[in-house]
């Protein structure tokens, strides 16, 4: 699995010029799910996101978590995360199909909000517009094959 975390000040998701989640102070995360994914992997990976410690404390150090922040998050699936680029017209299919990759996510999704989390998201598959204030800019790359 893998997982594009950035700090945002404000991030949504449109579909269809509908806003469908939306979020203040937080992460904006794009996860990506490989096709040998479990959900050990979706629980440590959610655990990973709700633990960065990337947010400022009074000294202006990256130092303080997401939950001691009040941060929101945003999370988006994005299957594009395991293109092959050997080619100049990217292949995917090391990335889930549906069938593996939609409970993986909602895991990832329900992880988070059992943390307590305000979590917002887009809809698996759809066609949709991301937008984010990147904060810092701060962007970590999760991988579950280096945690």
């Amino acid at each position: 699995m893998r997982a594009v975390v950035t700090r945002v000040k404000e991030a949504s998701v449109k579909i269809e010029g509908k806003t469908v989640g939306e979020i203040r102070k937080g992460f904006l995360v794009l996860l990506g799910v490989h096709q040998t994914d479990t959900e050990a992997i979706s629980k440590k990976i959610a655990d990973k996101i709700c633990g960065l410690r990337v947010f400022e404390d009074p000294d202006g150090k990256m130092n303080v978590n997401p939950t001691d922040a009040g941060a929101e998050l945003l999370i988006v699936s994005q299957f594009t995360l395991y293109a092959d680029c050997k080619s100049r017209r990217p292949g995917f299919s090391e990335a889930a199909r549906p069938d593996l990759a939609i409970p993986l996510y909602e895991l990832v999704i329900a992880e988070c909000k059992a943390r307590g989390f305000k979590v917002e998201t887009g809809e698996f598959g759809a066609d949709m517009q991301v937008a984010s204030v990147n904060d810092g800019p701060v962007t970590i790359l999760l991988d579950s094959e280096e945690l």
